[in-house]
């Protein structure tokens, strides 16, 4: 028999083990009798995915609150001591600036200490890279961020971390999913006192050492430090923080490069997690997130400016182009990054054996034909870096030859370093500021430097739609398009002929060309793939965060001068998405 969610609610508000306040919220919800609410909270019970969780806060099942917190804590720490070899299992915990994200840090830590597992705890408010860079520095078997990266201020969430520094996968996910779902009372997880765990030193507060070892990495790796502390001064950048972790990380490390005029907005650089300069969301993939930043750019004639996501994982990049703003996308920052990158090192005799480039499926086949160029391999793998790192450790404990030389994914993630195995803001804000003083001291902005890429390897351009559905209803309709386009009927798309549909949940790629069918080596995802007979892709993703789907255009065009290229797919862009578009409202 169904459990009745209103029934469940009321049943919380009779439970002491909950706070009075708690409890006081769900009376309120019952009072004003808002069904539809409570729905929400108590139909079922927030899951535990592969990378962690992330809902709206709040009282209930299916929010995040300091009770699920615990759980998924406790869920981290049996499966950690049942399947990690160590008699002194250690944790790294972190949290950005969201509401109650220092509190939830501390229930994190509470539960390990409970759990005999020491704790490295942040003092203050810090990026998800430094984060990941912390567990492989103090050697930890697992770690937690607070955050919910880039979602509206309703939001928190939970990122769960192996220890390699990456976001847990395939086995150990199914380890932490098992332990969260046997849990079966909230108080059968174990609570430590915070005070009496950190006085006796199961708790402790990560101090400068951490973050001086951090900020050494990213400036050894510079390949022209020289110029950067030299010239440095000559590049004129505003950045924003979105009042998220960045503000004092992006800072530091620009500074220590020499770049001296990299400066903030400062309206957007107090923490605050109502985000309340931000509209709508704080994403540096919203060119309206960007506004204040962009504007004092213009305003003050600055090169660049830039934004990280509350948790700096993210980095978007708008350039001043004859006084103009121009947004670059997560594929063209990309693009810029790996032809730097690959030219200076074999400039310099740095390229090491074997080089590996690694992109997501949805991430511009533009990076392998730059990369074919210097004899570098390109590896796909599933959206998401934690994919990305789990494929840099396979390949590591496999003693392969492979040498890690830079991942990447369309949605603002960078990662230029292994050493952070997850997407790295900060790392990348210090690449970008490089790659720009190298081309104005060429006498290039960055526009004028992807236009030569473009000459020289082809041109390709890519668009996103990404349609947000709210709710059990909105769940309904994103599974609705998945399921219409996965049985797909037509041989064509608006004028794109299909040759090749892959099913990564069924893992199955069909090849309408020949008729025959391949598998597809990769772990089972609800993704899908439309490769058309021009060589142009079309791919279909629900968004494993958000309550959103999106669908990813990627043209590529070979005759003509660039700007009949560019023409042509912008109106090849336009067809595709306004043959979805007509699609998803006859749904």
């Amino acid at each position: 028999m169904k459990e009745n969610p209103i029934e469940i609610a009321k049943a919380w508000t009779k439970n002491l083990y909950f706070d009075e306040a708690d409890r006081k919220e769900l009376e309120e919800l019952i009072t004003k009798e808002d069904i539809e609410e409570i729905n929400e909270r108590f139909s079922s019970d927030l899951e535990f995915g592969t990378g962690g969780m992330r809902s709206i806060l709040g009282m209930g099942r299916n929010r995040i609150n300091k009770y699920n917190i615990r759980k998924a804590t406790q869920a981290m720490a049996s499966a950690a001591i049942k399947n990690q070899k160590s008699d002194s299992l250690k944790a790294a915990v972190s949290f950005d600036c969201r509401s109650f994200s220092f509190e939830f840090a501390k229930e994190a830590a509470s539960v390990f200490a409970a759990n005999g597992i020491k704790t490295y705890l942040f003092k203050e408010l810090t990026p998800t890279p430094i984060l990941s860079y912390a567990i492989r520095y103090f050697k930890t078997d697992v770690g937690v961020m607070i955050t919910a990266s880039h979602n509206p201020k309703q939001y928190n969430g939970y990122k769960a971390y192996w220890s390699d520094g990456a976001q847990i996968t395939p086995p150990e996910d199914s380890y932490v999913i098992n332990e969260f779902k046997s849990i079966d009372s909230f108080e059968d997880v174990k609570v430590m006192d915070f005070d009496k765990a950190l006085s006796e030193n199961k708790i402790e507060w990560i101090e400068d050492d951490l973050f001086d070892s951090f900020y050494k990495n990213i400036v050894d790796d510079s390949l022209n430090l020289d110029m950067c502390k030299n010239d440095g001064d000559k590049l004129n950048a505003i950045y924003t923080s979105l009042h998220g972790t960045g503000y004092k990380a992006c800072l530091e490390i620009s500074n220590k490069l020499g770049f001296t005029n990299f400066k903030a907005v400062e309206e957007q650089a107090s923490f605050d997690s109502q985000f309340s300069t931000v509209k709508p969301t704080p994403n540096p993939e919203d060119p309206i997130a960007l506004e204040m930043a962009v504007t004092k750019m213009l305003n003050e004639k600055a090169d660049v400016a830039y934004g990280t996501d509350p948790d700096c994982d993210r980095l978007g990049v708008v350039v001043n182009h004859k006084n103009e703003a121009h947004y670059l996308n997560g594929n063209q920052i990309a693009i810029l990054m790996i032809e730097y990158l690959l030219t200076q090192l074999k400039e310099k005799n740095k390229l090491p054996k074997n080089p590996l480039i690694i992109k997501s499926i949805v991430t511009s086949n533009l990076q392998r034909t730059i990369a074919n160029k210097f004899d570098v391999t390109v590896l796909d793998t599933l959206t998401g870096f934690k994919w990305m790192a789990k494929l840099i450790r396979d390949l590591e404990n496999q003693k392969s030859d492979y040498n890690f030389v830079f991942a990447s994914e369309e949605s603002f993630g960078y990662m230029p370093n292994n050493k952070v195995r997850d997407k790295d803001a900060v790392a990348a804000i210090a690449l970008m500021n490089e790659i720009t003083l190298f081309n104005k001291i060429k006498g290039k902005n960055l526009i004028e430097k992807l236009d030569e890429i473009y000459e020289t390897y082809g041109f390709a351009k890519e668009s996103l739609i990404a349609n947000t559905y709210e709710g059990l209803s909105g769940r309904r309709k994103i599974n609705n398009i998945m399921a219409h386009f996965r049985n797909f009927k037509e041989d064509s798309i608006a004028s794109e002929k299909v040759k090749i549909l892959r099913d990564y949940e069924s893992l199955v790629s069909k090849d309408f060309s020949s008729n025959t069918e391949s598998k597809i080596d990769m772990h089972p995802s609800d993704v899908l793939g439309f490769v058309f007979e021009s060589g142009n892709v079309l791919y279909l993703r629900p968004s494993g965060t958000e309550p959103k789907i999106k669908f990813y255009t990627m043209v590529t065009v070979e005759d003509g001068s660039l700007v009949k290229k560019k023409d042509i797919a912008d109106k090849k862009i336009q067809e595709i998405e306004s043959y979805i578009n007509e699609v998803i409202e006859g749904l």
